[in-house]
C-alpha cells in the first residue's frame, strides 16, 4: 500500500510536556488534536514496563484492517441519512467541546504560573477559546435545525430501541425519543475527571464492598487509600453521579457561568436518569439514592494532586448531597444539590477532564466501564497502546485471580461493546488497545512505520 508523501504543518501546536499536570503529555502532532492529553509517544523503557507503551509491532496493519467493521452496503433511508448526519454532528461537538476544555486547560496554566492574563501565549489562547465557542454555537444551531427536520419528515417515526447491534455488553437505550437538548447538550460532551481515572477508586464489585482498598503506582508517586462506610464502598456504576455533576460543571465554566465557581450542583433527578441511560421507575429512584450514600461514606486519603494543590486529609468523594424538591405524591427526588469534594473541584477547575462516549452509560459491566476509562486516558487519540495483563489487572482495581481476570477480559473483547476502542487479548498476556476509527488507526500505524524509517 503505497504511502502519502509527508507534508508539513503550517504550525506546531504549543509545546505543553513541561507543565505540571495530571495527564502525561501531547497526544499527537496532528493539528486537530493539539493540547488534548494523553500519554505521550516516546517514553523510556522503564516508563513502559511501568505504565505499558505503544509499540510498533503490537498490532499489524492487516490484523487491524481485518478487525474493522465492514462497510454498509445498503445505501440508508432518508430518515436514517437524517439520523447519520445528527450522530456525525454529535461527533463533531464533542471534539469542539473537548478542544474547549483543552484550550481552558492552558489558560488555568497560564494564570496558575503568572496570576494574569496579558501575555501574547494567554491572548492567543483566548482568541483560539472565542473561536472554538462559535464554532461549537453554530454546530448547536445546526444540530437543533438537523432534529426539526428529522421530525417533520416522519412525525410518526418511534425508532426502535437498539438492543446494543448483538453486544451482549451493552444495555438497550432505555429512552431513544429523548429530546436531544436535555440537560443543554452535556450527553454529547459528558467528562469524566482524571483524579479519578487516575486510579481504582470505585469497586467493581456488584455486591456490598466493605473491604478498605489501597493502590500505588508503579513508580511510587501516586498513592490513593479508599476506606467503605457500613454501606460498602462506591461502586463503578455510582459513578455515573460524579460524571454527571463533573461535566455540568466543567460545561459552565466553559460557557462562563458564574455559578460554575463553586463546588454544589443543583440539577433535575430525572434529566440525570434519562442522560445517563438509567430505569426512570421507582427503582431508578431508590438505586439513585442509594448511590449518594455511598459516595457520601467512601472516604479516599490520597498523595494525588489535583489543579497542582495536594489534600493531606481524608475526604469523601462527594462532601454533601440534599433533596432540594419532592414529589408531592411520592417519596421520589425531583431535584438534588451534590456538593464535590474539594480534591476533585480542583481538578475540574484546572480541567483536569477528558471526554468520554455517551455509549459508556451503556456498558453493562463494571470491569467493562473501567477499561474503557483506561483506554480512554492512556490511549487517547494515539492509534494503540499496550499494557501487561498484571498491570492492566492493577489499573482496573480488579481484587480476582489472574486466571479469572483474564477469563472476564476475553468475555468482553468477545462482546466488543467498548465505544471508541477495542482490546485484544495475546498469547503472551500482553493486551493491546486501539482505536476503532479504521482512518485514524492507519494514520496511526503509517506515522509510526515512518518515524521509524527516519530513526533508522
Amino acid at each position: 500500500m503505497p504511502r502519502k508523501p509527508k507534508t508539513k504543518p503550517a504550525s506546531s501546536p504549543a509545546d505543553t510536556q513541561g507543565q505540571p499536570s495530571l495527564f502525561d503529555g501531547i497526544v499527537s502532532g496532528d493539528l486537530r488534536h493539539a493540547g488534548i492529553p494523553g500519554v505521550a509517544v516516546e517514553v523510556s523503557p522503564e516508563d513502559a514496563e511501568m505504565m505499558g507503551a505503544f509499540e510498533e509491532d503490537a498490532l499489524g496493519f492487516e490484523d487491524v484492517m481485518d478487525c474493522q467493521d465492514a462497510p454498509e452496503a445498503v445505501p440508508p433511508s432518508p430518515e436514517e441519512a437524517h439520523r447519520q448526519r445528527i450522530e456525525r454532528l454529535r461527533e463533531h461537538h464533542r471534539v469542539l467541546s473537548e478542544l474547549i476544555v483543552s484550550t481552558n486547560r492552558d489558560i488555568a496554566r497560564i494564570v496558575g504560573k503568572t496570576g494574569r492574563l496579558e501575555s501574547p501565549e494567554a491572548s492567543a489562547l483566548l482568541a483560539r477559546l472565542k473561536s472554538l465557542q462559535e464554532q461549537r454555537a453554530a454546530i448547536e444551531a445546526e444540530t437543533q435545525e438537523a432534529v426539526k427536520a428529522l421530525k417533520a419528515l416522519e412525525r410518526r417515526l418511534t425508532p426502535a430501541p437498539r438492543d446494543g447491534d448483538g453486544k451482549g455488553g451493552l444495555v438497550k437505550v432505555r429512552h431513544p425519543n429523548r429530546d436531544f437538548f436535555l440537560a443543554d447538550l452535556f450527553d454529547y460532551a459528558m467528562k469524566d475527571d482524571g483524579a479519578s481515572m487516575e486510579a481504582p477508586i470505585f469497586t467493581l464489585s456488584t455486591k456490598p464492598d466493605l473491604s478498605i482498598w489501597e493502590w500505588r503506582s508503579k513508580d511510587g508517586n501516586k498513592y490513593v487509600k479508599v476506606a467503605p462506610s457500613v454501606l460498602g464502598r462506591a461502586t463503578q456504576h455510582d459513578k455515573d453521579i460524579l460524571i454527571y455533576v463533573v461535566s455540568q460543571l466543567v460545561e459552565g465554566l466553559n460557557r462562563g457561568r458564574e455559578d460554575a465557581q463553586h463546588r454544589t450542583v443543583r440539577f433535575t433527578v430525572y434529566d440525570f436518569l434519562v442522560t445517563t441511560n438509567r430505569q426512570t421507575s421507582g427503582q431508578g429512584y431508590k438505586l439513585l439514592h442509594e448511590a449518594f450514600e455511598r459516595l457520601r461514606g467512601t472516604t479516599i486519603t490520597t498523595d494525588i494532586r489535583t489543579g497542582g494543590e495536594r489534600i493531606r486529609e481524608g475526604f469523601g468523594i462527594i462532601d454533601s448531597w440534599r433533596i432540594v424538591e419532592k414529589s408531592r405524591t411520592d417519596e421520589r427526588m425531583i431535584a438534588v444539590e451534590v456538593t464535590l469534594s474539594r480534591w476533585l473541584y480542583n481538578a475540574v477547575q484546572a480541567f483536569e477532564v477528558l471526554t468520554i462516549h455517551p455509549d459508556y452509560f451503556r456498558l453493562r459491566k463494571p470491569l467493562a466501564r473501567r477499561l474503557y476509562e483506561i483506554a480512554r486516558k492512556h490511549c487517547g487519540h494515539q492509534a494503540q497502546w499496550t499494557v501487561s495483563l498484571a498491570l492492566l489487572q492493577e489499573k482496573a482495581g480488579s481484587k480476582s485471580t489472574l486466571k479469572e481476570f483474564r477469563r472476564a477480559l476475553r468475555a468482553i473483547q468477545d462482546d466488543d461493546s467498548l465505544p471508541e476502542y477495542r482490546f485484544v487479548l495475546h498469547q503472551d498476556d500482553r493486551v493491546t488497545f486501539y482505536v476503532r476509527d479504521p482512518q485514524r488507526l492507519a494514520r496511526g500505524i503509517a506515522r509510526r512505520i515512518d518515524d521509524g524509517e527516519e530513526r533508522r
